[in-house]
């Protein structure tokens, strides 16, 4: 009987140890990624295809995916770094453009026991034509064309555009009259921008304007440039106004030289000039740096009038200080209209005003809704900016 019992346990705890082995020994299923699907990445240029799955379930044991892709029905092959096991989406932006893709998700575990998803559609990806998720800018920027192209309608319908007074550019003709009258010199400095500086074309433009007065004085210009291509651009600009104030013969091209393209070689050769020649007015107007202050000071030392411009907010103070007139930041591209009256710019320059007025007023109204809670002016703005 005691034998019966002993034969009895053995057997048990055999059953007991496989069924307990076998079961360690069984790895947790894996289902593969489910609803994979590769699309053309929306609002793009055709550059990337964006895939999707499902996410995985917590007790899956996935602990991270692989993309595979192949182009043109051709071989599969793993592309990118392997992916968070939260990680539900894929940017492929090594794509080949105008050939197709296929993807397949590859689910990885612990172990060995790694499972592909199905493969996708194959997907070739296009560029689209509009960005549908810059609505509210393409809407912002029709609102500002209209203001803009409304006011230069009006501007050349003989409507009176009014522009405030800026002192800086109603002195211009007092300093152009004062070095006529004492038989001096004007020394127009561009600055150190290159030619696609937005001060640099402003001051481009007010030279302009300044070379129509003074080849009506027969005042001489002189122009020292560091920067050979805005030499050739201020050559022909200056030459194109002497030519339409009727004074071809009164332009001379050695007024418009280059001194150097070294900074401070040329705040030294600038002050040179200012200390031998002692013209009678002193234009500062484009992009400044730390030469700002030297400049204005030898000029300030000999007693010409000066008028200042700068979008450089850093070189502001200097030129406040030691010049009589300074156009600060929007003022310099303001000064063109200012000082030719032209309509089509006047209108532009109002045009934008109203713009600006409309973006304030926004802004404005925006934050008085978030004081209620109401926030879609606000969302509106984000996605515009």
């Amino acid at each position: 009987m005691i034998n019966n019992k002993i034969l009895i346990s053995i057997v048990a705890c055999l059953l007991i140890f496989l069924c307990g082995t076998y079961a360690f020994s069984q790895e947790p299923t894996t289902t593969p990624p489910t609803n994979v699907t590769a699309i053309d990445t929306p609002n793009d240029d055709g550059s990337s295809i964006t895939v999707t799955w499902d996410a995985a379930p917590d007790d899956s044991g996935i602990i991270g995916y692989k993309i595979l892709r192949n182009t043109d029905a051709g071989e599969f092959e793993e592309i990118g770094k392997q992916l968070k096991a939260d990680v539900t989406q894929y940017k492929d932006s090594e794509i080949e453009k105008g050939k197709t893709h296929a993807y397949i998700v590859r689910a990885i575990t612990g172990t060995e026991a790694n499972v592909d998803s199905q493969q996708t559609d194959a997907v070739k990806a296009t560029g689209q034509w509009f960005h549908t998720g810059k609505t509210q800018l393409f809407i912002a920027m029709v609102l500002l064309s209209t203001a803009i192209l409304g006011s230069i309608y009006l501007s050349r319908n003989n409507q009176d555009v009014f522009v405030r007074r800026i002192p800086g550019l109603e002195a211009v003709d007092e300093a152009i009259g004062r070095a006529t009258e004492m038989g001096r010199s004007i020394l127009y400095v561009l600055g150190l921008g290159g030619v696609s500086g937005p001060a640099t074309i402003a001051s481009m433009t007010i030279l302009g304007q300044v070379a129509r007065r003074t080849a009506d004085y027969e005042t001489t210009l002189r122009v020292p440039c560091n920067d050979p291509i805005v030499l050739n651009v201020v050559r022909e600009m200056v030459k194109a106004s002497y030519l339409d104030e009727g004074r071809p013969d009164a332009y001379s091209e050695e007024d418009i030289f280059f001194l150097t393209d070294s900074q401070f070689a040329y705040a030294a050769g600038v002050d040179g000039m200012m200390l031998r020649e002692k013209p009678a007015a002193i234009f500062l107007q484009g992009t400044f740096y730390a030469e700002s202050l030297i400049l204005a000071e030898t000029g300030n030392s000999i007693g010409a009038i000066q008028i200042a411009g700068t979008d450089s907010e850093h070189q502001l103070p200097f030129l406040i200080t030691a010049c009589d007139y300074t156009l600060i930041g929007e003022e310099l591209y303001a000064a063109s209209a200012y000082l030719s009256k032209e309509p089509m710019q006047l209108g532009s320059l109002r045009g934008q005003d109203w713009g600006k007025v409309l973006i304030f007023l926004t802004i404005v109204f925006g934050v008085f809704l978030e004081l209620f809670g109401v926030n879609w002016i606000t969302t509106f703005l984000q996605r515009v900016g």
